[in-house]
C-alpha cells in the first residue's frame, strides 16, 4: 500500500477535527449521558475524489460527482451499517460499511468505520479510484429537526486505481431524510 504524504495529512488532519470535539469534552462531568442521533436516514450529496491513480492510460483522473447514503442503526450497540454509491458520468462505485458511532453533541455523532468498494465498470472513474478496494471511512453527522439529517464524510479506497498502486481519497456532503 502506497500512501502520499498529502492523502495521509488530509486524512489525519479530518479525523483530528472530527475526533477533537469528543477527546476534549470526555473529562467534563455530566448529569445525563451524552447522545448523539440514532436516526435511520437515505440522503444525497456531492462527492469530491481528490486524487489520482498517476497511470498514463487515463481512467484514473481525480472526478467531482455525486453521493447516495443511508444509515441503518443498531439497538444497543454504536454501530451502524451504511451503504454509499458514489457516482461519477461514468460509473458508480457501491459501498456497504460498518461504522462505530461516537455521540459528540446532541443529536450530533462521529464515526469511523470500514467496508469496500465495488465498482460497476472497472477502470472508469468514480470519485474513489476506478477499481474494487478496500474502504475506510470517517465522517460526522447531525439531525436538524424532525426529520432532516446533514452528513459528512472521508472515503480512502487503499489500492483504488487499476494499474497503480494508488490510494483514493474523496470527500462527501450531503443531506438525508430520517426515515
Amino acid at each position: 500500500m502506497k500512501l502520499t504524504i498529502k492523502s495521509v495529512i488530509t486524512v489525519s488532519t479530518l479525523a483530528i477535527t472530527l475526533l477533537a470535539p469528543a477527546l476534549l469534552s470526555a473529562g467534563r462531568a455530566s448529569a445525563e449521558p451524552l447522545k448523539g442521533t440514532k436516526a435511520d436516514y437515505i440522503g444525497a450529496g456531492v462527492s469530491a475524489g481528490v486524487t489520482n491513480g498517476g497511470s498514463a492510460t487515463g481512467g484514473d483522473a481525480a472526478t467531482f460527482g455525486g453521493n447516495i447514503q443511508g444509515r441503518l442503526t443498531t439497538e444497543k450497540a454504536p454501530v451502524s451499517v451504511r451503504g454509499a454509491v458514489l457516482f461519477s458520468d461514468e460509473t458508480s462505485a457501491i459501498m456497504p460499511i460498518v461504522t462505530y458511532d461516537v455521540p459528540v453533541a446532541k443529536n450530533t455523532n462521529v464515526y469511523v468505520g470500514g467496508g469496500y468498494s465495488f465498482v460497476e465498470k472497472q477502470g472508469k472513474p468514480t470519485p474513489l479510484g476506478n477499481k474494487n478496494a478496500p474502504v475506510v471511512t470517517v465522517g460526522a453527522e447531525s439531525q436538524l429537526g424532525q426529520n432532516l439529517v446533514i452528513y459528512g464524510d472521508t472515503k480512502w479506497g487503499v489500492n483504488a486505481y487499476k494499474n497503480s498502486p494508488a490510494d483514493a481519497v474523496s470527500f462527501q456532503a450531503g443531506a438525508g431524510f430520517k426515515f
